[in-house]
């Protein structure tokens, strides 16, 4: 009997542990920086976890062991800050990662010379954990409301605001997805006809720090939601809408709606004049 629940505890353990994703970044000697090797290391774990359900995320810092306490504690710190402005840059749900701490160093477990300098380094690191909800939760369905194609079918007025529902990128993207494709195909045949309207199109992110813009990372430039916007604005003027019709602007985060992060990663269309058919 007592073997049995032996078993059926490691077990349990066994199951809790698999919940984990573990990644650990490495610094060089009293640096916070991250390595360009190790950041790109990073970017590859967050595009593996960023479709996940996320419950959450702990992020801790730590250093060698050489150093006094106070300034391990501080680099640490700092290093495990570092980590987190990756996420936040990358449109990661801050809401999720609930700690971020610096833990200051780590002893050595081998005093040998020969290992000294290798373990040294390997202390010098940030460990993420990352908790998904296991089973992921079930999305909740928004309440149905007229389409992005009915929407801008109707009647419109200077400083109307429409979401294009259901056009999506890629996290830390400007890639327009698949299904999204299709779906602009769609709104292009009815701008095509709407030459009634001039309009700006209008990119926005998610879960930067306050209203900042998140990082684009195929160029590595601060201005993802301008990037957006004008992935949209050139499929728009590809399919034959007029380019003297759009603008395309970046709003940053300034305007986030709450809610799933994925809803501020959303491009809107604002009308900015309408042309009244002559009497």
């Amino acid at each position: 009997m007592k073997s049995l629940l032996v078993v059926i505890y490691l077990s349990f353990q066994f199951a809790f542990a698999q919940k984990e994703i573990k990644h650990q970044v490495y610094f060089l000697t009293d640096e916070y920086q991250i390595p360009e090797t190790e950041e790109s290391r990073l970017l590859l774990f967050l595009s593996e976890i960023e479709n996940m359900d996320i419950q959450k995320i702990s992020i801790y810092g730590f250093c060698d062991d050489r150093g006094s306490d106070s300034y391990n504690l501080v680099l640490s710190q700092q290093r495990a800050d570092a980590i987190k402005e990756v996420f936040s840059n990358n449109e990661f749900d801050e809401s999720v990662i609930t700690n971020v701490d610096g833990k200051g160093e780590i002893l050595l477990n081998v005093v040998n010379d020969n290992d000294l300098y290798k373990i040294r380094g390997l202390n010098r690191k940030v460990e993420i954990i990352v908790q998904p909800y296991d089973p992921p939760r079930e999305k909740v369905e928004p309440p149905k409301k007229e389409t992005t194609e009915e929407l801008l079918s109707g009647d419109l007025k200077e400083g109307d605001k429409i979401q294009l529902e259901n056009i999506l990128f890629r996290t830390g993207y400007s890639y327009l997805t698949k299904e999204s494709k299709a779906k602009l195909d769609e709104i292009a045949k009815i701008l095509v006809k709407r030459t009634d309207i001039y309009f700006n199109i209008e990119g926005h992110v998610c879960c930067t720090q306050g209203a900042r813009d998140a990082i684009d990372r195929k160029t590595k430039k601060r201005n993802l939601s301008l990037a957006r916007a004008k992935t949209v604005y050139d499929y728009l003027a590809d399919k034959g809408v007029k380019r003297y019709r759009m603008r395309f602007v970046g709003q940053r985060r300034k305007f986030p709606l709450g809610g799933e992060p994925e809803l501020d990663r959303r491009v809107e269309i604002v009308v900015t004049r309408v042309i009244k058919p002559k009497n």
